[in-house]
């Protein structure tokens, strides 16, 4: 998958088109009403820029618009990550690791995964 950088309000589109698409710009606009003050024009230049990217898809044979995701959320999680990792890692990893699980409150489940994607790592070196 080719770089991918997603603004906060790309990743608002993205996971209303991953949770329900197709979706039309009104429909996005709509539920994301109580979340944002966004207007039809803003939501279309933000998925003209996610369609320039890459990461949805337009559908303009109907009535109105329908977009739906190009990219798997996996994929787009997993992209942001290295991104994330590549900007902050002059830390240290264990320091990247060590202030998420200070700071995000994880799950005994969530702390348990963490456990063994490092095993898992330690397998794949």
């Amino acid at each position: 998958m080719a770089r991918l950088s997603l603004s906060d309000g790309e990743w608002k589109l993205m996971n209303l088109l991953w949770d329900r698409s197709p979706l039309t710009i009104g429909a996005m606009v709509g539920a994301l009403e109580n979340d944002t003050a966004w207007t039809k024009a803003t939501v279309n230049i933000m998925l003209t820029r996610l369609a320039d990217k890459g990461a949805v898809r337009v559908d303009a044979s109907g009535r109105a618009k329908q977009y739906y995701p190009l990219i798997s959320r996996d994929d787009a999680v997993r992209q942001e990550a290295k991104n994330t990792l590549a900007r902050v890692r002059t830390g240290g990893l264990g320091l990247l690791v060590s202030t998420m699980a200070r700071d995000c409150e994880l799950t005994d489940q969530e702390i348990d995964e963490l456990y063994r994607i490092l095993r898992e790592g330690r397998k794949q070196s």
